[in-house]
């Protein structure tokens, strides 16, 4: 059981568990689940730290796009925003890169959900680690992370 899994149930919110054997030479780890699990990458989605250099913020966005910077900072209400450095990331999460959930996270941060979310009954995030993702409502992610809100983050590749 993960931190991710572990706060699912302590909320009673119903979720789904995915495991596939992860390849230690794949780095695109969103796409990795998306194709070993036999999804449309579309609603498999990754979860991303960013910070204004004060605060960190979680972004989730689709595996099929990249987080627009500008509209996050909007989304967030911050003027500037960076991807966070990777070692800060995992320490704040709890989690490996390739396996931070945004669920269970050791400090619950504030989060967006990337709008194109809500055009799915079930997306997939990462479970707390490499090879683990869980299915759940939209509105249930929303639900269990912390002041969280839908906007259009992503764009496409």
């Amino acid at each position: 059981m993960t931190p991710a899994i572990n706060e699912l149930n302590k909320h009673q919110i119903a979720f789904g568990i995915h495991e596939y054997e992860h390849d230690r030479q794949c780095s695109n780890f969103g796409e990795e689940a998306a194709q070993k699990l036999n999804l449309d990458p579309a609603c498999v989605f990754k979860t991303l730290l960013v910070s204004d250099d004060k605060n960190l913020f979680v972004a989730i966005v689709p595996v099929t796009g990249t987080l627009n910077l500008k509209r996050a900072a909007q989304a967030f209400g911050v003027k500037k925003l960076r991807m966070a450095d990777a070692k800060e990331a995992e320490r704040v999460t709890g989690y490996l890169l390739g396996g931070i959930s945004p669920v269970g996270q050791k400090k619950r941060l504030v989060t967006c959900i990337d709008l194109s979310a809500q055009a799915f009954d079930k997306i997939y995030v990462s479970g707390g680690q490499r090879g683990l993702d869980i299915s759940l409502a939209p509105d249930d992610l929303s639900r269990v992370c912390r002041n969280t809100t839908f906007s259009d983050i992503a764009e496409a590749r």
